[in-house]
């Protein structure tokens, strides 16, 4: 298995952490020996962020270090004793996902340092989704958190990241459900009106009107039976229809 001590130089990438020896100190610099087939270089003012007067002040022969390869060429490899940015400007672009720690909390959002020049800001309202007042309501310094690249700003060196955005996706699932459930319900309640139907039985006879059922109950009177009995519409109209015609056959002559 290769590892970076042991890569071939061309195999190197940027910011790739090695550790090596320190072979020689010259005014410019530093030689380093990181086990490859040509020497590791650190120059003067790669050697610790602020300024340096002289390199034996900051490493000295013999000594190991930490450094971070900074470009590969034919005859040398270019190092830095300083721990390169995770994130270059250029490298940073929207929809990214990044990792990083909360370093700062205002009660407009929160900086978030993950690598990069400066931290990024989440503001109070990319915090999640809901109302927020404060960030401190959500967040606290030293949390380690995730977050997607809203905007990068490279002339005003801002970054704008959100944690609300990654939460979408769930969210989005969580009100698919809701629609769905509440679909299912509009469409049940649909269901059973379009099949509701009025209670009815096929046996019952029509109701009689007023004048009807005065009718039968002379008739019934007639026959003296002491009891009216419902008679279907029929039946009453035939009675009525013959109690008719023997009437006018009483009353119109005979002829003899």
């Amino acid at each position: 298995m290769t590892t970076p001590d042991s890569a071939p130089a061309v195999a190197l990438e940027p910011k790739t952490k090695l550790s090596g020896k320190i072979l020689k100190t010259t005014l410019a610099g530093a030689l380093v020996d990181i086990g490859q087939s040509v020497p590791g270089v650190i120059h003067i003012s790669q050697l610790q962020e602020t300024a340096v007067n002289k390199v034996e002040d900051v490493v000295k022969e013999g000594q190991t270090v930490d450094v971070w390869v900074r470009r590969v060429k034919k005859d040398r490899i270019e190092l830095t004793m300083i721990e390169p940015l995770m994130f270059e400007w250029k490298e940073i672009q929207p929809e990214m996902i990044v990792k990083g720690k909360v370093v700062r909390l205002e009660t407009y959002g929160a900086f978030v340092d993950f690598g990069a020049e400066r931290p990024g800001l989440i503001h109070v309202s990319e915090l999640t989704h809901g109302y927020v007042k404060t960030a401190a309501e959500v967040l606290k310094e030293g949390e380690e958190i995730e977050a997607k690249v809203l905007e990068v700003d490279r002339r005003k060196r801002q970054i704008r990241l959100s944690m609300k955005a990654l939460q979408a996706e769930v969210i989005d699932e969580e009100k698919a459900e809701r629609e769905e459930r509440k679909s299912k319900g509009k469409g049940r309640n649909k269901k059973e009106v379009d099949t509701y139907e009025p209670e009815t039985d096929i046996t019952k006879e029509p109701e009689y009107t007023a004048m009807q059922i005065a009718w039968q109950v002379a008739l019934e009177k007639s026959k003296n039976t002491g009891k009216v009995r419902r008679k279907s519409y029929k039946e009453a109209s035939e009675e009525q229809e013959n109690l008719l015609q023997n009437t006018l056959n009483k009353r119109l002559p005979t002829g003899g």
